[in-house]
């Protein structure tokens, strides 16, 4: 049976939410609908909603759904800068380095297509915002559209000082949207008492279907919507409103989060006993209870990831591969590897499926795919050729 331990990527929907998906597909009625059809799925809809906003400590109206966490990031942030820009100059956006690529292409489009200033901000050697560095950019600048960061890094794990963030923000008037993909359901968010304008979430993350998120907006927030017509959803979000996937999110929003932390451990003390010269990455502490983020050295963890797939083992790298070139992730880079440490990157993930077994099956996968992936080394190592 094949061990899956890339729960970040995506996480198996629950059975509650795959039985509430398809029991919900046989309703009939537009929720925007007036007759009685349409108004019992805006019932079952709104249910849902309520849900939803249960989970994360906000009124159900400020819960705006979304077809995923990279649309709810790319509303979040586009539309709060056009809304700050709207008679008032304020380009400038101040962002962490090692961002989602959701947020680093979205405010490099305001950058090449709207005149955005990017502000980066830098990380420490564990992946958590400079705070003295935010501090001073929000302090030397008054043309701030808004501050955007991951709540905890998607990939290393680190859980970043949103409430810090949003209270030193929120001294110079300044919004502040987290990306709580990684986070959600992770991590206690009380969206009530964080003092932020928006948070982007996920529903396929949490054991719910995949194509569905939302973005929790602030009542106080304003944004410019991206898809026009119809109005719905606070004219936010037009568009006809899945009902169904909605019922299905309502549904794993509710459900007990999974105590995770142990097997967590249980893999990075495994990882550390069958390759001592591996390295954890991200604060040792204050990561994501279902996060272990590794480098080894001397090899490339596309490697190392195509072996353990082969042994039946499914986890995931930091890296990012285009045209067939592994790159380096852009997040250790970040926090100030080497291009060759970064490249040796292993994210093993956790969720409600795992059991012990399969973290030892991984384990015990780990020493011969290790020594495989070290003889191979990197891919753009020089090659002999014989005459």
């Amino acid at each position: 049976m094949p061990v899956y331990l890339d729960h970040a990527a995506t996480t198996p929907m629950l059975p509650e939410a795959i039985d509430a998906y398809t029991a919900a597909l046989g309703i009939v009625g537009n929720p925007s609908s007036i007759h009685s059809q349409g108004q019992n799925a805006k019932r079952v809809l709104e249910e849902a909603r309520e849900r939803v906003a249960a989970s994360l400590g906000c009124d159900p109206i400020e819960i705006v759904f979304t077809s995923g966490g990279t649309e709810s990031v790319n509303l979040a942030i586009k539309g709060m800068y056009w809304s700050r820009n709207d008679g008032v100059a304020r380009p400038r956006i101040l962002v962490p380095r090692g961002e989602h690529h959701a947020t680093i292409d979205a405010v490099e489009w305001l950058e090449h297509y709207e005149g955005a200033i990017l502000e980066w901000i830098p990380l420490d050697a564990r992946g958590r915002v400079s705070i003295p560095a935010l501090t001073e950019a929000l302090s030397s600048f008054d043309d701030i559209s808004l501050v955007t960061l991951l709540w905890a890094n998607n990939e290393v794990g680190t859980i970043q000082p949103v409430s810090e963030i949003a209270a030193l923000a929120a001294a110079h008037g300044v919004p502040v949207h987290a990306d709580a993909v990684s986070a959600y359901r992770h991590l206690p968010i009380d969206f009530a008492s964080s003092g932020l304008a928006a948070v982007s979430i996920s529903a396929h993350k949490i054991g719910g279907p995949l194509g569905i998120g939302a973005l929790v907006l602030s009542r106080a927030a304003s944004v410019v919507p991206l898809i026009h017509g119809g109005g719905q959803q606070r004219d936010v979000r037009s568009g006809t409103q899945d009902a169904p996937a909605a019922i299905a999110f309502g549904v794993a929003a509710r459900h007990p989060a999974p105590a995770l932390a142990a097997l967590r451990d249980r893999v990075i003390a495994g990882v550390r006993s069958a390759v001592p010269s591996a390295v954890l990455r991200g604060d040792p502490h204050e990561r994501l209870d279902n996060n272990a983020h590794f480098t080894f050295p001397g090899c490339e963890g596309d490697s190392l990831l195509f072996l353990l797939d082969a042994a039946g083992v499914s986890v995931s790298t930091g890296s990012a591969c285009q045209a067939g070139i592994p790159e380096s992730s852009h997040v250790l880079l970040a926090m100030g590897l080497s291009d060759a440490e970064a490249r040796g990157a292993l994210r093993i993930t956790v969720g409600h499926t795992t059991t012990e077994a399969d973290v030892d099956a991984f384990v015990a996968a780990l020493p011969a795919a290790f020594a495989r992936a070290s003889r191979a080394g990197f891919s753009d190592r020089a090659v002999g050729i014989r005459a």
